[in-house]
């Protein structure tokens, strides 16, 4: 079977250039694994850490701490699914830095 990329995948091809490398490259992983479910998870949990970083830019720190905790659930639900949650821990943890 070949690789699944964003040339022959509508999915890859939509958040192409809408993430980040790692976060594509992650995604591009999972979707070769065959586990799609996965793949749109990191894409929702990587719209809430941009949607949290853009809170903590306008001073809503109560808005930005939702969102950084519903964040969380999903990258441990990640990864108690057997995902790679190394990148997606790292922009939580600078974001959460920013968080007052």
């Amino acid at each position: 079977m070949p690789k699944i990329t964003s040339r022959n995948n509508d999915f890859l091809k939509s958040y192409k250039n809408k993430t980040s490398q790692k976060t594509y490259n992650l995604l591009v992983e999972l979707m070769n694994e065959d586990r799609r479910d996965l793949a749109e998870m990191v894409t929702k949990i990587d719209y809430l850490l941009e949607y949290t970083s853009n809170c903590i830019k306008q001073k809503d720190f109560r808005e930005a701490r939702e969102s950084l905790s519903k964040a969380k659930d999903r990258i441990d639900k990640l990864r108690s699914e057997g995902g790679d949650t190394e990148h997606l821990d790292y922009l939580y943890e600078g974001i959460k830095k920013k968080c007052k």
